[in-house]
């Protein structure tokens, strides 16, 4: 309800600013033959492009992320099929994810100046055709994914069932990016809606308002594809995002959202049963009264559940839900960071850049033998058994190991940027700890040898550390379950700065 609201009032917002720019261009560039509709649904559908591609370009290692679930699962959804051919290039996608991200978020963008100015008409009205178009089969695919049960292809069209939105395989496009986390459902409503401008453009483009003249046009479109590559690359590469939608963004309290967040989702309602026949497999849903009155009479042995369905909770549920930490032995620390009222530093690495292999080796044995002596123990009177271990020779023995074979400008960055940080941290008794994603302790051992960092580790959720900040690594500071700054690795500042600010 509350994104729904959200998104309207921007389309309102956008369909204002749309109808200013419509009057401004009709009384300052007079011309008789305008189409005045043409030139809102223009203006319309370029600053709608504008503003989704802005809050793309802000951080677009979450449009890559985002890329790269679509990637994965059209992998899965198409081997097995008559199209397997086509499943070897998605892995092949998603390895270059972040350039197909910052690509397309510049292309949108660039469109939306386009129509604005009217810039090439044909050529505007047939790529936002295909743009759309795009959109279209992403939004579509994610939202259709929930009539797919598991188990089932998205191909095998006689398995499908009703709708389960648990059963998608990607709960929201990312079309605003983390501005706004619209439902499969309103996505691809919203881009079938946005088909009619499309066909409209491709049929009409003859009418299209143009403004400046080609030159100018020309030179805007150049210096904005500059512009606009410069300001995604500082938002990723340089440094991390300026603006931060996400949940952990600086500031937060992410103790007191975890506890409200939890406390809603305990307080929702069972409001239903989805329940599967024994028998025949028919599936039924029974509202919640009906079923607990007839339980034993009408359903007990007869159905099983498949589902229970509640209602939406008062507080949606945000990546701080799942927020968690374990150590190296499996011990939860979760408590420990958001509980710890001292300052102190949590170091996110999401991924270990590094091309683990195993490899043998020969390494020395030493071989010794056992021999069985008894000794008389005059104490007792009675002979003692003993066992002597004697060194007999030294063999070459072959073993097995993992090379992580770690990634040297990765492991350079923590040895020449990060190590000197944590060294002071610890040495001002400010504890450091590190969260790793899709990693073993085995691994972690090893990375800390390489590096020399010699601090505490944690594991998590790649996903969650992806979401708590844009770099890998990242420094974060706490204090008392609050997120009190974050920096990229690149402009992390001296310890004493950071210390002086925020560590009195």
């Amino acid at each position: 309800m509350v994104l729904t609201i959200v998104l309207s009032s921007l389309l309102t917002t956008i369909a204002i600013v749309a109808l200013g720019l419509t009057l401004v261009i009709g009384f300052a560039f007079k011309d008789k033959r305008r189409s005045w509709l043409m030139t809102y649904v223009q203006n319309f559908c370029g600053a709608l492009f504008l503003f989704s591609g802005w809050v793309k370009a802000v951080d677009p290692l979450g449009t890559a992320y985002k890329m790269t679930d679509y990637f994965n699962e059209f992998q899965s959804t198409f081997e097995g099929t008559w199209f397997s051919f086509i499943a070897p290039m998605f892995p092949a996608l998603a390895s270059v994810s972040i350039w197909f991200s910052v690509g397309m978020i510049v292309f949108e963008i660039i469109l939306g100046l386009m129509l604005i100015m009217g810039a090439k008409p044909k050529f505007t009205a047939w790529a936002f055709l295909l743009l759309v178009g795009f959109f279209t089969v992403l939004t579509g695919f994610t939202y259709l994914t929930g009539y797919v049960p598991q188990g089932a292809n998205f191909f095998e069209f006689g398995k499908w069932a009703a709708f389960n939105e648990n059963n998608m395989k990607v709960k929201d496009c990312g079309c605003f990016g983390d501005f706004i986390k619209l439902v499969p459902k309103t996505s691809f409503l919203k881009d079938v809606a946005l088909m009619v401008p499309a066909l409209y453009f491709l049929f009409r483009y003859k009418d299209m308002h143009q403004l400046f003249n080609k030159p100018v046009r020309t030179g805007l479109i150049g210096l904005s594809i500059v512009g606009l590559l410069i300001y995604c690359f500082s938002n990723y590469v340089w440094d991390i995002p300026h603006a931060d939608f996400r949940p952990f963004k600086k500031g937060t309290d992410v103790r007191a959202v975890r506890q409200a967040e939890e406390n809603a989702a305990a307080e929702v309602e069972i409001t239903g049963w989805r329940l599967e026949n024994k028998e025949t497999k028919a599936e039924l849903i029974v509202p919640n009264d009906e079923y607990m009155s007839n339980y034993t009479t009408k359903y007990k042995g007869v159905y099983s559940v498949k589902e229970q369905i509640k209602g939406e909770p008062s507080i949606k549920p945000t990546k701080i839900s799942e927020f968690g930490l374990e150590d190296l032995r499996g011990n939860d620390l979760t408590d420990d960071i958001l509980d710890n009222e001292q300052a102190h530093f949590l170091i996110i690495n999401y991924e270990l850049k590094g091309n683990p292999k195993r490899k043998t080796r020969m390494v020395k044995d030493s071989i010794f033998t056992v021999d069985t002596v008894t000794i008389f123990n005059p104490e007792t009177k009675m002979e003692d058994v003993q066992l002597v271990k004697k060194f007999e020779r030294v063999e070459d023995k072959e073993e097995s190991y993992t090379d992580q074979n770690w990634d040297p400008d990765y492991i350079a960055i923590h040895k020449e940027k990060l190590k000197p940080f944590t060294d002071a941290a610890k040495a001002a008794g400010i504890p450091v700890l590190m969260a790793i994603g899709k990693s073993d302790p085995d691994a972690i051992k090893n990375f800390d040898e390489t590096t020399g960092l010699g601090i505490d580790y944690a594991m998590a959720d790649d996903i969650l550390l992806k979401t708590i900040v844009r770099s890998n690594p990242g420094v974060t500071l706490w204090k008392d379950g609050k997120i009190l700054d974050k920096w990229h690795i690149k402009k992390l500042p001296k310890f004493e700065k950071v210390k002086a600010e925020y560590i009195k």
